[in-house]
């Protein structure tokens, strides 16, 4: 029996013409992700970083927003070393509206306050690079009485930012061990504030 190829290949030319319109069909569905959540109100940000595990963080961090219905999270990690001391540390994930909420109750500003002068910030400079004397304080930052120390020394003692540490020596001050990443974090922050890549901006007009 001979075989009609023109009639066989007109009927692969037709079953073609549907798929292909099966496919132009398909294509204007919304299409969902393999292994990927919808969200409602937050937008997911797809391999952010390099490093993968990174960026799957940041997915979670989106989900979880999305699911609790909140501004977002911020979670944090870090290691510092200096003066013989170490500091490690991972932040459980933390609600940005409660982070906001630190604004709402004045709190933010009287922390600011707190630290916010060059005299006490120079201070928190050189115990984090090692515990010092008043004596050492005076002469590092530039001071010319022991007074001036105990003066800027009394807020940070108060704000249980600073403590005395006999294991160095009487008389020896060092940040507290569990605000040393507090301090870190803030000058991360601070950093960004000052990052020019997108903007630039005068601090000097404040």
């Amino acid at each position: 029996m001979d075989r009609d190829y023109g009639k066989e290949i007109d009927g692969i030319n037709v079953q073609l013409d549907e798929i292909k319109a099966l496919l132009m069909e398909f294509t204007k569905q919304p299409q969902k992700k393999v292994g990927v959540k919808l969200l409602k109100n937050i937008e997911p940000m797809r391999n952010m970083h390099p490093d993968k595990r990174l960026s799957e963080l940041q997915e979670e961090l989106c989900e979880k927003a999305d699911e609790d219905e909140n501004t977002g999270y911020i979670t944090y990690l870090g290691v510092f070393s200096s003066g013989g001391r170490q500091s490690n540390w991972v932040s459980n994930q933390v609600n940005a509206d409660r982070l906001l909420e630190l604004i709402e109750s004045n709190v933010a500003a009287k922390v600011l306050a707190c630290i916010g002068n060059n005299d006490r910030l120079n201070m928190l400079l050189a115990l984090l690079r090692a515990p010092r004397t008043v004596a050492q304080l005076v002469e590092e930052c530039g001071y010319n009485t022991t007074g001036q120390v105990y003066h800027h020394l009394k807020p940070l003692l108060a704000a249980d930012l600073v403590k005395e540490d006999e294991q160095h020596g009487r008389g020896s001050y060092v940040i507290q061990p569990h605000r040393v990443q507090g301090v870190i974090m803030l000058l991360a922050g601070i950093s960004d504030m000052l990052d020019t890549k997108y903007t630039q901006g005068d601090w000097d007009q404040s």
